[in-house]
């Protein structure tokens, strides 16, 4: 990514990132169709009502995976092959302790994590033996990620995305299977997921044991280095703490959700399922530009990074307004792939048409927010969305439900609300930030 043509260049990288990030999303999604229409709204909620208990522990994993993935970019970027294997070495075997300890601490903490969301009694037993299967296997979607990092720092996406479709697939067999011929209900679409997953990782594993390239991972130099730990948790440990602590706010979010019974809860579930497709640019472009800024900043070619972040910007911005503006239109149809319950539907057609274009804001923070992490900025862009989406939000849900009204779509705000305040915080914030670092690099020149 340091030299050629910048727009080719960042779809070409996003392309494969973003359809790999689709089919990684459809283990749960198809989790949530399959029992949705086989099973029963019960069983939707308590899919549903899990994701934000597993996306906390993914988010804070994908965050260490951001610090590993800049310092893997720079070293790669800069043809430092001693240190880009050092890296990959410490990376991975980061990666099977911190599988070790979340599979623990997750399996544990299922209860007490459900209790807390204010689950209802008719979700609660299934969410129970969903969330418990799904945390136990949780290692198999932790190492692949990490894998398919290290792959993504060095400009290869699209041998994940072979994975990700071919695992996918076999999901989608094993759901049906599972589910329909063996009656298996949640107990069913979990084993199927956390199966799949595990086979993932295996192969990711195998291609990167296997491959002649540089970044080749090497099992009898796995170790872990204190200095490289040390500089990977510097640059990621901002974006994980950021996002275990908007993953943390966003359980108060469903545990205002959750009063409102398994009907509405199934439907904010659909409108999560939903939510997170249109996340799918924002979040693929916001790693091209980690990716695109960390590989030129290693080469030492700082103008073009910035060429980099607008170009990202702007594509971004209009991918994620043109999807958004399909899921308004045809609302009603993409909720009832989850279910044919007409109070479900109505309240996940609700939730989507008042945020759904929203979302275009959030894609600036995130776009940003990767192009700054790309520099080694990790700590501004986690203060900035920390303060909105966690403090902002919660002031919002706090006063709105108690001096207003506590209504399904005034709870659904505080998303947009989050978003909106962080859009105009990190904007500002980056053009401060650039001045900086221009008027540095014209004083280096003089």
């Amino acid at each position: 990514m340091t030299r050629g043509p910048i727009l080719a260049q960042v779809i070409a990288f996003s392309l494969p990132l973003m359809l790999g990030n689709a089919f990684q999303m459809l283990y749960n999604t198809v989790d949530s169709i399959v029992v949705g229409n086989f099973v029963g709204k019960e069983a939707l909620a308590a899919v549903g009502s899990t994701t934000m208990i597993t996306n906390m522990f993914v988010f804070f994993f994908n965050g260490f995976s951001v610090g590993a993935g800049v310092l893997i970019s720079q070293h790669f970027g800069a043809a430092e092959e001693d240190r880009l294997h050092d890296a990959i070495e410490t990376t991975m075997a980061l990666t099977f302790a911190l599988s070790a300890i979340f599979t623990i601490v997750g399996v544990l903490g299922v209860k007490p994590m459900l209790a807390f969301m204010a689950t209802p009694e008719d979700v609660f037993p299934e969410a129970t033996v969903y969330l418990t299967i799904y945390l136990a296997g949780i290692s198999g979607l932790l190492v692949y990620n990490m894998g398919s990092g290290i792959l993504r720092a060095v400009g290869d996406t699209v041998r994940p995305l072979l994975f990700l479709i071919l695992t996918s697939v076999l999901n989608i067999i094993l759901d049906l299977l599972f589910v329909v011929s063996f009656h298996m209900g949640v107990e069913g679409v979990a084993l199927a997921t956390v199966i799949s997953q595990m086979i993932s990782a295996v192969l990711i594993l195998f291609l990167l044991t296997c491959t002649g390239e540089i970044y080749r991972l090497s099992w009898r130099d796995l170790r872990i280095d204190p200095q490289i730990t040390v500089r990977i948790f510097s640059i990621g440990m901002p974006a994980g703490i950021q996002s275990v602590i908007t993953s943390f706010s966003n359980i108060f979010v469903q545990s205002y959700v959750n009063h409102f019974g398994s009907s509405v809860m199934a439907g904010w579930s659909c409108y999560n399922k939903l939510d997170q497709f249109i996340m799918l640019p924002i979040q693929s472009m916001a790693m091209a530009a980690t990716t695109f800024v960390s590989q030129n900043i290693g080469a030492g070619d700082q103008e073009r990074a910035d060429r980099g972040t607008s170009t990202t910007l702007v594509l971004s911005v209009s991918v994620t307004a043109s999807i958004a503006a399909l899921l308004y239109t045809f609302a009603a149809p993409a909720t009832g792939l989850f279910t044919k319950d007409a109070s479900v539907i109505e309240a996940g057609v609700l939730f989507l048409r008042t945020n759904v274009f929203f979302l275009m804001c959030n894609t600036i923070n995130h776009v940003l927010a990767g192009a700054l992490r790309g520099r080694g900025d990790a700590r501004g862009p986690m203060i900035i969305m920390l303060t909105n989406f966690v403090l902002v939000r919660q002031a919002y849900l706090f006063l709105v439900t108690r001096f207003v009204a506590n209504i399904p779509i005034l709870v659904g705000l505080g998303y947009p609300v989050g978003w909106s305040a962080c859009c105009i915080t990190e904007v500002t914030y980056w053009l401060i930030r650039r001045r900086s670092w221009n008027r540095k690099n014209t004083e280096a020149a003089l």
